[in-house]
């Protein structure tokens, strides 16, 4: 059984930090892409960065600069730094990845049950 599992969440004041992990554990061959994605209550699910096994990165324009995203592939592990905060980045953080369980021949889609961000004075 494959779980993915987030840390890290938390309240912060506006302009500070917060550093995000997840987690992929259980029966795994190999994980492709890795990405954060936000939901605010009301609205739909939204893309925050993503990463490729190989390491390539991608950002939603308004993180772009704030966040940064890595990998640690020993660990099956991604990160979420986030820096200067600010309270539209309230939300709650789930991690994504794109997996092949051992056993399977195909890439399937897991989401961890999230973690929540508060910015806020």
């Amino acid at each position: 059984q494959v779980q993915l599992v987030e840390s890290g969440g938390g309240l912060v004041q506006p302009g500070g930090s917060l550093r995000l992990s997840c987690v992929a554990s259980g029966s795994i061959s190999s994980i492709n892409r890795m990405g954060w994605y936000l939901q605010v209550p009301g609205q739909q699910r939204e893309l925050v960065a993503s990463i490729s096994e190989g390491g390539s990165t991608s950002y939603a324009d308004s993180v772009k600069g704030r966040f940064t995203i890595s990998r640690d592939n020993a660990k099956n592990t991604v990160f979420l730094q986030m820096n200067s905060l600010k309270p539209e980045d309230t939300a709650v953080y789930s991690c994504n990845a794109i997996l092949r369980p051992k056993g399977r021949l195909v890439y399937m889609d897991y989401w961890g049950k999230g973690t929540m961000v508060t910015v806020s004075s």
